[in-house]
């Protein structure tokens, strides 16, 4: 998005302002299917949740990953509805419910629908079984989450050494096991994560087969790193690393699906805000900004993530801090950003925060979350 749209936005919509370019997105939907044919790429909801880009992605082809009950409902109710007699069809092939603890209320709802869910220890198939014994299950390994931004190991995914008693006990009960999932951790950079995840998932599929149980889905799950800045990998990379893995350690009629939800939303997304005050604070430039920490920045302190700002308005750069506009000293958005001086009133914006920003954004304070506008739908 040019300076010039951004800065008509802002002044057409005021700030703080979150604005979304599906162009954006669409490019990043092909990329994945480009580098990793033969994945279908379920978008990670929890990403960003808008109705709008949940509708670009389903005309792109995309399937969805929800992770609560209103996530299902947003992506039933916001996609091409089907004549009932396809709607079962429409519903696996479309969305897999990969959180893998869910409330009992939520499998009741669920079940109606016969959807693929999650699983990851025996107290939760005995909660499938009894509320959603309709839904087709997939059990989630525990696999090496090193480098990754955002770490899930420690609370998903159950050792690979008793993955195997698990899925026999899925069927043991009469629930079918129709797949395997892991996920390397999010914003993963460490590309080693996906060989080892998918040997380990190879070793256990393989097992569980001289059981006599043949699983026919593999998850590979989410952590695609976005491209933040120039030292992130190219995704090329490590999509040549996975197929090189598929085509060597799994049969043909696998079907392999992934959770990508940062890859596909960061970069389609900017902030604006507008500086409401300055200071000097020991020698050092301040200024203070309409959005905050719990608003639009809001991956700071959720996501582990650090925006830079830029100023529409050219000059000789020095270092400053930018704090939020909460009462809180929590409401830091940086100690050190590169900036013009800047006076009050003026705007800075912030470049790929579609992922993990607004979408956890709050009430704190009375401060309503930033408008967003959607461009290029």
């Amino acid at each position: 998005m040019t300076k010039k749209l951004l800065q008509s936005l802002a002044q057409q919509h005021g700030t703080p302002l979150v604005v979304i370019d599906h162009d954006a997105i669409r490019r990043n939907y092909a990329e994945f299917k480009k580098h990793l044919p033969k994945v279908q790429a379920y978008y990670a909801v929890k990403a960003n949740p808008a109705p709008e880009i949940v509708r670009t992605l389903y005309a792109a082809g995309a399937s969805f990953d929800v992770a609560s009950l209103p996530e299902f409902m947003l992506v039933y109710q916001n996609i091409k509805r089907l004549p009932p007699k396809e709607q079962q069809d429409f519903i696996w092939d479309k969305i897999i419910y990969a959180n893998p603890t869910k409330p009992k209320e939520t499998l009741q709802a669920l079940d109606q629908y016969k959807p693929l869910v999650t699983y990851d220890n025996l107290n939760e198939l005995k909660k499938i079984k009894q509320f959603a014994p309709q839904a087709g299950v997939v059990l989630r390994l525990r696999v090496p989450n090193t480098g990754s931004m955002v770490e899930l190991s420690s609370k998903f995914g159950c050792d690979p050494g008793e993955a195997v008693d698990l899925i026999q006990a899925a069927f043991e009960m009469g629930l079918i096991v129709e797949g395997l999932s892991f996920h390397v951790g999010s914003q993963c950079t460490n590309f080693e994560n996906f060989v080892q995840a998918l040997n380990m998932a190879a070793a256990v599929l393989n097992e569980a087969k001289s059981r006599g149980h043949e699983i026919k889905i593999l998850d590979i799950g989410g952590g695609f790193p976005a491209h933040y800045n120039k030292h992130v990998k190219p995704f090329s990379a490590l999509a040549k690393k996975i197929n090189a893995e598929i085509d060597r350690l799994f049969p043909k009629d696998i079907q392999f699906l992934a959770e990508p939800g940062r890859f596909l939303v960061a970069t389609s997304a900017t902030s604006i805000a507008r500086i409401i005050g300055k200071a000097v604070r020991d020698g050092k430039p301040c200024y203070f900004i309409d959005d905050s920490v719990y608003h639009t920045f809001s991956g700071i302190i959720f996501d582990h993530c650090q925006y830079h700002l830029k100023a529409f308005k050219k000059g000789k750069t020095e270092v400053c801090a930018v704090f939020g506009q909460t009462c809180d000293g929590l409401d830091t958005i940086s100690q050190s950003e590169e900036l013009p001086e800047l006076e009050i009133e003026d705007l800075v914006y912030s470049e790929n925060i579609g992922a993990y920003s607004n979408a956890s954004a709050t009430w704190f304070n009375g401060f309503p979350p930033a408008q967003v506008v959607h461009v290029n739908q």
